[in-house]
């Protein structure tokens, strides 16, 4: 059974209703890493959000391992494009702020087993801190005084320490720097290939798309009061065939419209 099932999928906003999504059906077996491909507005984050569960669809359903979830918990991490962590907690509360909160509420902290789990979230969290490139001197640092790969990094380990089935990144690079960017991309290919997850990833960059992803899938609409549908599912080959890219990405931009970002071209046909 696909880890996500995603059922005849609509999706329509306001009044009069606009259709953004219409009749999307996939599935996504466990330890893919799924790139969705296509220009601004065609539905790309819509459909992560309904994956995450803090969106309905108008019809169909999505099921993740058989079962329908009608809003987020710790199977499924989220990072968007815009950092995610409380401005007044360190690197490390940052981290252990999920876990704390899935298990202890008002009644049950300051018990001894409340502070036993927290040294233990701690200490997890510190290895996921030197796991994603940063120092032991940056867990007590705020997210101000972080550059934004670092503050997209603490994103990353913020998701993965509740250890999630399904990792969901919306646009997680695009207002990076460009070799900012390529470390990260560096970074979570590598953490993907470390755990195993299931990756779901926004972007509309098709140089990062074919770089990151297993699979790229294309989301494109034929006309504007219509909802976009899948134009592509493409398997992307593996390391090793890079004769193959030109070809790919000349698919990939006529399916989707999206356009190459030259900055990406040497990380993503290497």
């Amino acid at each position: 059974m696909a880890l996500i099932r995603i059922e005849d999928i609509s999706v329509a906003y306001g009044s009069p209703s606009r259709l953004v999504l219409d009749g999307i059906s996939l599935s996504i077996e466990n330890g893919e890493f799924v790139c969705l491909l296509g220009q601004t507005g065609c539905g790309k984050s819509t459909l992560l959000r309904l994956v995450l569960g803090s969106e309905k669809p108008t019809s169909g359903r999505v099921l993740i391992d058989g079962i329908e979830h009608h809003q987020p918990d710790r199977t499924r991490g989220y990072v968007p494009q815009k950092y995610s962590l409380f401005p007044d907690r360190t690197v490390l509360d940052n981290i252990t702020f999920g876990p704390e909160v899935a298990e202890f509420n008002l009644l049950t902290r300051f018990t001894a087993r409340y502070f036993r789990r927290r040294r233990q979230f701690r200490q997890e969290a510190m290895q996921y801190i030197r796991r994603i490139g940063l120092r032991e001197a940056d867990a007590k640092k705020y997210p101000d005084q972080l550059s934004g790969g670092m503050q997209q990094r603490v994103a990353i380990a913020q998701s993965l320490i509740t250890r999630p089935q399904i990792l969901l990144m919306d646009e997680a690079f695009s207002a990076l720097d460009p070799g900012t960017r390529k470390d990260m991309q560096l970074l979570i290919r590598q953490l993907w290939r470390d755990t195993g997850i299931t990756v779901l990833f926004v972007t509309h960059n098709t140089q990062e798309a074919l770089y990151l992803g297993t699979r790229v899938i294309v989301l494109a609409k034929e006309s504007s009061d219509q909802g976009s549908h899948v134009a592509l599912d493409l398997a992307v080959p593996a390391p090793g065939h890079a004769d193959q890219v030109p070809r790919l990405v000349s698919r990939l931009e006529h399916a989707s419209g999206c356009m190459r970002e030259p900055e990406d071209v040497a990380l993503a046909t290497a």
